[in-house]
């Protein structure tokens, strides 16, 4: 019997097999878990999105694919009526999604726009709090609630931009989400996990160069794996978390401890006098 044997979830925001969405939904599926996902509706009638949360959902057996806009409210109602109907009620929730516009995200931060700023909280925030809302009315005996966050909310990231000021709200709106659900014993919770290569992060910066930094300031001197993400996130979603709500886990091979370089300048060669840094 699984961890998950008998529990049923939606995860939302799965753009390809390779979005850590996905490494979340293989995992759960591994444990047991019945699991339903959406898809962003094609404006032009291609269903190119569908087709890839079909490369997703169909290994893992899932019939349950619906489209939904987070930015609209209605889709939104919808959506969650249809998950009533299939489900009835939900154990989980997994919401793995965020946007900017790719020319504010490119931007130094104090040159987004304000359409872009919009957009951005509207998306990777807002979005959030609409789903978690509708997903909770579906959660009768409590029930477990996770969102994806990264560093980047937390510290200054070089790249990460607009994006950083989102995750930042983000983690804000999970506490405080935390706080409004939990007299119905519904817990939420935040993964930060360290950079992995997906579609989303295409969009930042450097980011072959936020790799690199991530590998050789972690602890454990490596990048983290989709599967680890699941791992960690499945954590949160089971009863073994019954008594965590409100944290931002992190899962990025101890990065976020780090107050120097630590062991990168070891890798690396480097010395430093009371003046300059030598390579050696």
């Amino acid at each position: 019997m699984g961890l998950f044997t008998g529990k049923k979830g939606i995860i939302m925001g799965v753009a390809n097999e390779y979005s850590i969405a996905a490494a979340v939904a293989e995992f759960l599926h591994k444990e047991g878990a019945t699991i339903g996902f959406n898809h962003l509706p094609d404006k032009e009638g291609r269903d190119r999105m569908l087709k890839r949360v079909h490369r997703v959902a169909d290994p893992l057996g899932a019939t349950f694919i619906r489209p939904c806009d987070v930015a609209n409210d209605d889709d939104i109602k919808a959506f969650f009526a249809q998950v009533k109907e299939e489900f009835g009620q939900l154990d989980f929730f997994v919401h793995s999604i965020a946007y900017a516009p790719i020319d504010d995200i490119r931007c130094e931060t104090i040159d987004c726009t304000r359409d872009g700023f919009k957009i951005a909280m509207d998306i990777s925030v807002y979005s959030f709090i609409a789903t978690a809302r509708a997903a909770s009315k579906l959660m009768k005996e409590g029930g477990s609630i996770v969102t994806m966050t990264y560093f980047g909310g937390e510290k200054v990231v070089g790249g990460y931009n607009l994006m950083g000021v989102c995750k930042s709200a983000l983690e804000s709106a999970t506490k405080y989400l935390a706080y409004d659900l939990g007299p119905k014993g519904i817990r939420v919770n935040a993964v930060s996990a360290g950079p992995v290569k997906t579609l989303a992060a295409s969009a930042v910066g450097d980011f072959t160069q936020m790799l690199g930094l991530n590998a050789a300031v972690s602890p454990i001197g490596r990048n983290i794996t989709g599967e680890e993400v699941g791992k960690s996130t499945a954590f949160l979603l089971s009863d073994l978390a019954s008594a965590t709500t409100g944290e931002i886990l992190h899962v990025d091979l101890g990065y976020n401890i780090m107050g120097s370089p630590g062991h990168a300048i070891e890798r690396a060669g480097i010395k430093f006098s009371s003046t300059r840094a030598e390579k050696t």
